[in-house]
């Protein structure tokens, strides 16, 4: 299975002009792909104001993104993970989506909100969903979800073998440390597809990386460069989670001493 991400500058607020450079991207995808793109990237990040986060939002049922790539994955035969500014009646999501050939497949609302995020969205209220993708269980995050060791173990733990991971990281070299320690911790695939570029006063560290289950990073992009990179895997790699012989991650947890964790 090829996995890869998309690393490139969303224009903030032009739908159209997004939709023209994800487009010339996927020149590059590979007939069966799964292909990650940043956080927002219908949208761009960093608003001026609720009105323009609202005014760049769309219902995930009637949007113009949404049906753009599902009739990209249908040309170019792949599946793709957008991070898209959803509504949802008066509520806006920082989300996640999953398309494929035959339309949308799921989607997921980013949970720990960053800085400004919290003046403009809801907390995703959905859980941690996966997904199916060519016999690949496939799970989301989102950005500053990195930071977070629970819910990389969760979606492990649900059977996730690749986690995508949209982003719009501004804190250099913070992600990019500690991802592949989060592969390897869970001996999961992680795609993250940071996006470069500035927005008002915020500049974005670029970076976007793939790990495997062992924490070794395949492939990296640059900080400042737009690119697509795409490696081959075998998934089933992450079904092993055995460290020895005689350890297993999940076989040699204490779950029943882990309580404090939801206290």
């Amino acid at each position: 299975m090829q996995i890869g991400y998309v690393q490139f500058s969303p224009a903030l607020g032009d739908l159209g002009a997004n939709i023209e450079q994800i487009e010339r991207f996927s020149a590059k995808f590979t007939d069966g792909g799964l292909y990650v793109l940043p956080e927002l990237c219908n949208s761009g990040y960093n608003f001026e104001a609720k009105q323009q986060a609202h005014e760049t939002s769309e219902p995930i049922g009637e949007s113009q993104f949404v049906t753009f790539l599902t009739e990209l994955c249908h040309n170019r035969h792949v599946h793709v993970v957008a991070g898209m500014n959803e509504r949802d009646n008066d509520l806006l999501y920082n989300s996640a989506v999953l398309v494929g050939p035959d339309g949308l497949l799921g989607k997921y609302r980013k949970m720990h909100l960053f800085l400004n995020e919290k003046d403009y969205f809801a907390p995703g209220n959905i859980g941690l969903p996966v997904f199916e993708v060519d016999g690949a269980t496939i799970g989301m995050l989102i950005c500053f979800d990195w930071i977070f060791p629970e819910v990389w173990r969760i979606l492990a733990l649900k059977g996730a073998e690749i986690i995508c991971h949209p982003s719009n990281l501004v804190l250099p070299g913070r992600a990019q440390k500690g991802v592949p320690a989060h592969a390897m911790m869970n001996r999961v695939f992680v795609v993250t597809a940071n996006r470069i570029g500035t927005e008002r006063d915020l500049t974005f560290t670029g970076n976007s990386i793939i790990c495997n289950p062992t924490g070794d990073i395949l492939l990296a992009a640059s900080a400042t460069e737009e690119t697509v990179g795409s490696v081959e895997i075998k998934p089933s790699k992450a079904c092993d989670k055995k460290v020895t012989p005689r350890n297993d991650i999940f076989e040699d947890r204490r779950p029943e001493d882990y309580g404090k964790l939801t206290d």
